[in-house]
């Protein structure tokens, strides 16, 4: 049976990119959830019905739900939240993405359309791989981190819990990144980088 019916949690830009990925793979009918409700009533083409306070209370409703809040932290705090609560967390992979079968993909992750995950990677929950980017073979990505846009990973790159890899970064095979970590866009990383560190330019380094 297909899926049908899918709660996305955040109405901003992401969710619509989740919300587009979710009808390209299958889903039927969307709605979205935002504490900007009721100042805020639509996000594009979709119904905003109510806050995330109200979702919880309507989750059995609901086939699927997904959070689509772009922060990291914010986003693994609100999935797991809806997790312990019961709620059916999905993960939506855009139809032209790839994502192996030899991959793992956890709940309440989005792969995005142009991206690639490959055999033997592993994401954890509640993660985003961004349009274009690459998580190649035996990557390890913890809980709540974000790929973004036209970032690759080369192999056996481990990535800590909340960490994001900026915009077109690029990251050495068998580099350790850290958990709460920032990668700058453009960024070139040739060296493991320490928890709850910025870094910056090619080659990467600390930011001043």
């Amino acid at each position: 049976m297909k899926p049908h019916k899918l709660a996305i949690l955040g109405a901003s830009g992401h969710g619509r990119v989740v919300a587009d990925a979710a009808l390209e793979s299958g889903w039927a009918e969307i709605q979205f959830f935002d504490d900007r409700f009721p100042d805020a009533e639509t996000g594009e083409n979709w119904p905003i019905s109510g806050t995330a306070a109200t979702m919880s209370e309507r989750v059995a409703e609901f086939d699927g739900v997904i959070v689509a809040v772009g922060n990291n932290q914010t986003r693994l705090k609100l999935h797991r939240n809806l997790t312990a609560g019961g709620a059916p967390m999905v993960s939506i992979i855009h139809p032209r993405a790839w994502a192996s079968s030899r991959s793992s993909v956890g709940a309440g992750s989005m792969i995005a359309a142009g991206a690639v995950v490959n055999v033997g990677a592993a994401l954890g929950e509640a993660c985003i791989v961004n349009t274009g980017a690459t998580v190649d073979h035996d990557c390890r990505l913890a809980a709540g981190v974000h790929i973004a846009p036209g970032a690759h990973l080369s192999g056996d790159v481990e990535v800590g819990e909340g960490s994001w890899i900026g915009v077109g970064a690029s990251v050495r095979q068998g580099i350790r990144i850290g958990a709460g970590t920032m990668v700058g866009a453009g960024a070139v990383v040739v060296s493991d980088i320490a928890d709850g560190v910025t870094v910056v330019g090619n080659p990467a380094r600390p930011a001043s």
